[in-house]
């Protein structure tokens, strides 16, 4: 079983959206009984709750319904429970790659790094309007195909 955990700020709009476009990219590929997945951010602001409602809606229009998930905090475990921990941005990375252990074997990086573009930094959506999420849940799409090949014929 290969695990992946996407981290974002907070864990209610990047990363449990990252979740679920890859846990269906997964259902599509026939794989979610090979992979399993979590979300989480580097902050503790929103422990407990659920992604932020545009980011739910936006998902649901994909076919995507994340509105069961609810945020957690990074922490220096899941370096060693994961395989791969992908943050959102180059901040997120930073922070992440602070808290991990020197015996983790897990691959960090930014999860746009499987995206083939030339930004490698998800938009953070929050503060701006309804157009940010749809950009956002477009790029983690992209990236969810290269990481699916990455898992199929990296492995």
């Amino acid at each position: 079983m290969t695990r992946v955990l996407f981290v974002c700020l907070g864990n209610i709009c990047r990363s449990p959206t990252a979740e679920g476009v890859f846990q269906q990219a997964l259902d599509r590929a026939g794989l979610s009984k090979r992979v399993e997945i979590d979300s989480c951010g580097v902050g503790s602001w929103h422990v407990g709750k659920a992604p932020d409602p545009r980011a739910q809606a936006a998902a649901l229009r994909r076919g995507i319904d994340i509105s069961h998930l609810r945020a957690r905090q990074l922490k220096a475990s899941d370096f060693l429970e994961f395989d791969y921990v992908l943050g959102m941005d180059s901040d997120n990375l930073a922070a992440m790659q602070a808290l991990k252990p020197a015996d983790s074997q897990a691959k960090v990086g930014l999860l746009l790094e499987y995206a083939g573009l030339a930004n490698t930094d998800v938009p953070d959506p929050y503060y701006g309007g309804e157009a940010g999420f749809e950009q956002v849940l477009d790029m983690i799409e992209q990236a969810s195909t290269g990481l699916i090949a990455e898992l199929t014929c990296g492995r």
